[in-house]
Order: C-alpha cells, then structure tokens, then sequence
C-alpha cells in the first residue's frame, strides 16, 4: 500500500521550543507579508511536552523578541530567580564560590519547559501551525536530486517479528518545501542527514552531557522560591566533568538534577549513581529531608559549543536548536539560544520562499546566526568546555582567566580533538566504584525512578535500540570495558545475562527507555543505533 502524503510550505520535526518558536515566527512573517504560509509540526511525544526535560533557568531575552506580550497572554514564568549560590562540595562540607557571571541569573526564571512548551503551542496553534503530537518522524524523504523533500511518519502496528500486525497503519509522508529540524539533542534523523550532506565535516567532535533530574516536593520551611544553587565537586572525580543545580519552583516544589559530561573515561562510573550519591551531601538532604519525590527523567545535552556547529543548512532543510548544539555551557542554558536559532532560521526560510524563484537550500540561515547575539553569545563561551578536559582545577583556573581578563575575547580556541565514545579507557586500567544501595527515602533505583518518568511503550513492536553487529556487546563491551552500557543507562535498558551460565548475552529492555540518548553517544563502537519507536512512546513528563 503507498503511504498517503499531505503537502506544506514548511515541516517542522520537533515540538520543543525551537520547533516551536520557528513554527510561530514563520507565522508571524507571514501575517506581517500578508502572505499563505502552511506549516506543520510533528511530536513524537504522546503531547507537546512529554517529552521535555530541562533544568530550566530560563533567560527571556529571545521569548521577549518572539512574544513581547508573553506575559499578558499567560507564560507560565511564575518564579522569577532571587538568589544565586554557587558551591564547591566535599565529601561533608560545602565551600561557598564566588558565582561566575554566566551564572547570574537576575531576570531570569525558573520554569517547568515542558509546560512552557505546551503554552507555546497554543501561540503556534492560534496563528494557524498544525501540530501533531504522537506521530514520530522516523524517515527523511529525499528528491531524485538529493535533496530533501520532507518526512514520513512510522508505520504504526509493526510486530516484534518485524511483521504486520491486525492493527498495522502506514506512515504518512509529509512533503514541504523547507523541512526544519528541531530533534533536540542528537536526533535519530538529524544525525542521518549530519552524515549524508557531511555537514560536520569542518566542526569539531560534538561532545554531550547527561543530565538527571528529579522533581520534589519539599517540606514548607525548606522551600525558598526562586532560590538557585549549582555545586561543582563531590561527587565527582577531578578529572570529569560535571555538576549539579538545584532550583526552587513555585508550590514548594524543587527541581535537583545532576549532569555528567559523556567524555568521561572510567567505564565504572554510572552517572545515575553518581546524582543518588550526590543527594546524600548534607547540604542536598538539608533541602530533600521530609520532601517527596514526584518525577524522574533523564536527557542529553550537547556541549559543544560554537567549534562544534555543523552546517547548518542543506538542500530542503536545516538544523536548529540543540539538534545543531545551540547551547551556552558556562550559562548551563539552552532554552533561548534554541529558540533564537529557529526564529532565525525561520526568517532565512520565509525570505527563500517569497523570492520569485526560490533555491532550495536557506544558505542565509548562517549569515542571519553570525550577525545575531547568538553568534556573540557562543563565540565569548566558546572556550570554557574544553579547558575542562585538563581536569576540574586547571578548568576552573583557565575559566577566571577567560571570563574576568580576556572576557571571552580570547585569540585562540581551544577544541575538542575526540568524541566521547573514543574516550573510555579498558576497564583493567580502572577501579571499579562502589556505590550504596538505596534507601528507598533519599536515594532509589532505576526501575522505581523510570515508573515515576510515566515510560510506556506499546510492547509488540521493534526494538527501537537496534544493534549494529549483535556480537560486539560481549566481544568488546563486556570483555574489555566490562558492559559499561549497565551503568551509563539511566533506565536499567540494558543488562547482561547468563554469565553464571558462562553463556553471557545483552539483554534489551527498551520498554525501559526514556529517550535519552545516551546509548548512542557514549557506545565504544557506535553499536547501538537508536531509532524512534512507535509514535506516543516514551516518557510522559508532568511537570518537568
């Protein structure tokens, strides 16, 4: 059976705020133009927001260009920030910091994203966008000549077998002139279309964090509203990358999350472990103690920087957001760059698309970017992530003397010569970590966390974590890096069974899966592929 297909001026795969801010301001320029413009956005999520998780500090410069009224029409930004603490930990103690510019946050607001992005879709939806939520964008479509001519849902009702079900459907092909790419970090698609037009070629390596989060409610006198706290140190290693935030919502709630940097080198290290640990510092339980634990959620985060950009546009289509890697690491915030890069491509495409004979590849995307605040933004931080792979001392150093001497300007940049899959050493030169069982109180499991994530998926259809070569998980994981894909796993997906037996296998348990791509990214040999499952899959955010 051939697949259906709907026709737009633009498709946008992605409702986070970039596809979201892109969708509105194409909206925008066409009523400005006075012009017909049919757009389109797909979300694999089973709505918009599910499957948003961020810390999130929002800093409104880009939402005050997109929406300057936001806060008439109701933007949930309820928590304006109070205070900002910055805190190096010990083991027992806490050492207060002087907090680094970036990390001021005066004028800024501690948001709940997903529910951002769900009123940005009301915006989108009352100037005419078309938004599909629980359809998953699984396929991009070419033209003869290469270039992109749009996307096609998954066929839905696929069996495990990999054959047609009573239930089977098939995807529908959504064509457009201009086909925006708002993934999100290292989507399934956008990393498909990095190695089909080359488009890092000339960037460097992109390298990714993991982020952990927890929502809790606290008890009344441990609440301070718009109170934020980041912490570098214990628990962490000197020589990896990473650190924590705590932030003080409405409603006594409080998000704590904990995000690692996917360069680490000890195949023992299990981030998840590693924010369970962190929890139990006094200066962290002080806050927790008597609170209850509401939601659990796991994301990549790509920190690379502005020498990490790919390209960003090719024949019928283009990057934004944190697909491209559109995120200020020093500022731990990724929300309004995202969204400048959409509102920029978006006005790059409205401008293709008026001309009299349109090309078909929006080459003033990037002028557009390098003419912005955005360039501005990214080119002063550019320099801040990499010192870090000297360790977390001769980081910070190199850190005072780029922010507060040479104030971003500096007349080198410093890269990132490796990915983080080529980082971790064999697990015969490492020693194993020991952590504590939980308590069940302060500290938990992964299974009980990835229940409060809402994580579903319908259990007949492929395994959306597909194995390149079925073998490499015990010839090369378990025997030389003992399975590292047991403990960088914040979902319990992945676990070897059978070695009593001395007949070890992987086993795959994608109902698990939280969609944070972690797997992908710090695999020693790019084995595992993930791919998106069935439309509505994965976790359901509330509240994150």
């Amino acid at each position: 059976m051939e697949r259906e297909f709907m026709e737009y001026d633009v498709v946008i795969v992605g409702g986070g705020p970039g596809g979201l801010s892109a969708a509105i301001r194409l909206k925008q320029l066409a009523a400005t133009a006075g012009r017909e413009l049919s757009v389109c956005l797909l979300e694999k999520g089973s709505e918009i927001g599910a499957h948003i998780l961020s810390g999130a500090v929002i800093e409104p410069r880009a939402l005050n260009e997109l929406i300057p009224d936001w806060q008439a029409r109701g933007a949930p930004l309820n928590t304006p920030t109070t205070t900002d603490r910055f805190l190096y930990l010990i083991e027992t103690e806490s050492i207060q910091l002087p907090t680094p510019p970036q990390m001021h946050n005066h004028g800024n607001y501690i948001v709940s994203l997903g529910n951002v992005c769900r009123w940005l879709a009301t915006q989108a939806e009352e100037l005419g966008v078309e938004i599909y939520p629980g359809f998953a964008a699984a396929e991009v479509l070419y033209h003869a000549d290469g270039s992109v001519k749009g996307v096609a849902t998954g066929d839905m009702g696929i069996g495990k077998d990999g054959e047609k079900t009573a239930a089977w459907q098939p995807g529908m092909e959504l064509w457009a002139k201009q086909t925006i790419f708002a993934e999100g970090c290292r989507g399934s698609l956008s990393k498909t279309l990095l190695q089909r037009f080359k488009l890092n070629v000339r960037s460097d390596p992109q390298t990714y964090g993991i982020g952990i989060k927890e929502l809790w409610e606290v008890a009344p006198d441990r609440h301070q509203p718009g109170s934020v706290t980041h912490t570098v140190g214990w628990p962490m290693d000197t020589a990896s990358y990473g650190g924590s935030f705590i932030y003080h919502l409405e409603n006594r709630q409080v998000m704590v999350g904990f995000v690692v940097g996917l360069d680490y080198q000890n195949p023992y290290m299990s981030p998840f472990e590693e924010f369970q640990r962190f929890k139990t510092h006094p200066a962290i339980r002080h806050v927790l103690a008597g609170g209850k634990r509401l939601s659990y959620g796991a994301r990549a985060i790509s920190e690379g920087g502005w020498q990490s950009l790919p390209r960003l546009t090719f024949p019928g289509g283009l990057l934004v957001g944190d697909s491209a890697g559109f995120l200020n690491v020093p500022k731990i915030k990724g929300t309004h760059t995202a969204m400048k890069s959409a509102m920029l491509a978006a006005e790059a495409i409205f401008e293709l698309l008026t001309q009299e004979q349109p090309a078909n590849e929006a080459k003033s995307y990037r002028r557009l970017v390098e003419q912005s605040w955005l360039c501005d933004e990214l080119q002063r931080a550019r320099n801040i992530r990499p010192a870090f792979r000297w360790g977390l001392w001769p980081g910070m150093l190199y850190s005072v003397l780029d922010t507060y001497l040479l104030r971003g300007k500096a007349p080198w940049t410093l890269h990132h010569r490796h990915a983080d899959h080529q980082m971790l050493k064999p697990a015969a030169e490492c020693t194993p970590i020991h952590y504590p069982k939980p308590d069940g109180v302060l500290t938990f499991d992964r299974l009980s966390s990835v229940f409060i994530s809402n994580t579903n998926h319908n259990e007949d259809q492929p395994v959306h974590l597909q194995l390149r070569d079925k073998a490499l998980p015990i010839t090369l994981n378990l025997a030389k890096y003992d399975a590292p894909e047991q403990r960088y796993c914040p979902a319990g997906v992945y676990e070897i069974i059978g070695q009593e037996q001395g007949e070890p296998r992987l086993q795959i348990n994608a109902q698990n899966c939280v969609h944070c791509k972690t797997c992908d990214i710090k695999d020693p040999a790019q084995n595992i592929n993930w791919v998106t499952p069935e439309g509505g899959g994965g976790p359901n955010y509330p509240g994150m």
